[in-house]
């Protein structure tokens, strides 16, 4: 299978693109990401000479380039490509307008186009909104989002619906819960809170803590997304996620103390404006009809992670001092 996969140097899309090279590396993988401030070629290394996978930096927006890419011959398309952080769509929501909607109808238009028989579009659990205290997120459910970011994520998923319904171009869309593991960009809570933690500085924590998030390990992801490339139905949405609900103050305690800090590094701040209660996922339908089912426990998956991080100190370091940018530079900058 030839297979575009676009941000495929962030967080989630890296780590997918290094599952699929281990388990499907018969495969060629070409990946798309226009290298923004939380794309990191450097969670890709070791795959520089890797004759199944091949890089090109550039925009999803961008139709020539889009064009190009897939009249090479693509069977699917797997879209990690999006603007995701909550915070950054509030200060300024029209870069998200432009990546998670344009970009996608750009992406869909030239699948459609160029005879792609597999499309993937990777949503999220934000697009439903907020739970009260009872229930889970269902496939059936309304989508009520409540942030710039989950707004743009729900205009891309109804596109992706419409491009099934209207033109038959057979699309799948996941919604998954909150992700941690390795390369996870540290401005998101587990790896902000593990390294501010390791630098003794002060971990922020939106309002009360209670705030809670259905937590999985990316692995686990990976393994459901590469169920969903090949044995989901063209139409469909499936919910991901592994049952492991966490408030943001259980995190927060848990990370201080396997790092072996104090509490009172803890420093409660000036909650975010419209800041979901709950998220919970109910995953019983991709359980039921592709047969997966996650395999890291929390308790594992979060060993795994903060030893992840203490082990790739000069990685995180990188990020935080803005020197991961240089290699950009040196690599693309004239390109």
């Amino acid at each position: 299978m030839r297979i575009l996969i676009t941000g495929g140097a962030g967080f989630i899309g890296s780590n997918f693109i290094r599952y699929m090279r281990e388990v499907h590396p018969d495969y060629r993988i070409v990946n798309l990401d226009l290298l923004t401030y939380a794309g990191n070629l450097e969670n890709l290394s070791g795959l520089d000479g890797d004759p199944g996978y091949r890089f090109v930096r550039g925009d999803i927006a961008d139709r020539p380039l889009v064009d190009r890419l897939l009249s090479e011959g693509s069977d699917a398309v797997v879209n990690f490509a999006a603007e995701s952080h909550v915070d950054r769509s509030i200060e300024d929501p029209s870069n998200f307008l432009r990546t998670n909607i344009l970009g996608t109808q750009v992406l869909l238009e030239g699948s459609l186009r160029n005879g792609v028989s597999r499309f993937v579009q990777v949503s999220t659990d934000e697009v439903y909104g907020s739970l009260g205290g009872k229930g889970k997120f269902r496939e059936e459910n309304p989508i009520e989002p409540n942030s710039p970011y989950s707004a743009s994520k729900a205009a891309a998923d109804l596109l992706a619906r419409a491009y099934w319904k209207t033109f038959g171009l057979a699309v799948m869309i996941t919604r998954c819960s909150n992700n941690y593991g390795p390369y996870q960009f540290p401005e998101k809570l587990i790896p902000l809170f593990v390294t501010n933690a390791l630098a003794d500085e002060p971990l922020p924590v939106y309002g009360d803590g209670f705030y809670v998030r259905d937590w999985i390990h990316v692995r686990d992801h990976c393994s459901a997304l590469d169920g969903v490339l090949h044995r989901g139905r063209p139409g469909d949405i499936y919910n991901i996620g592994a049952g492991e609900e966490r408030t943001n103050l259980e995190i927060t305690h848990f990370i201080l103390k396997r790092l072996g800090k104090p509490a009172s590094l803890i420093r409660h701040v000036k909650d975010r404006p419209g800041h979901d209660r709950r998220y919970a996922i109910d995953s019983s339908k991709i359980q039921r009809e592709l047969g997966w089912s996650p395999e890291i426990s929390f308790e594992e998956g979060m060993e795994r992670t903060v030893r992840w991080y203490l082990e790739n100190e000069v990685w995180w370091r990188k990020i935080k001092s803005g020197e991961y940018r240089i290699y950009y530079e040196r690599m693309y900058g004239n390109r």
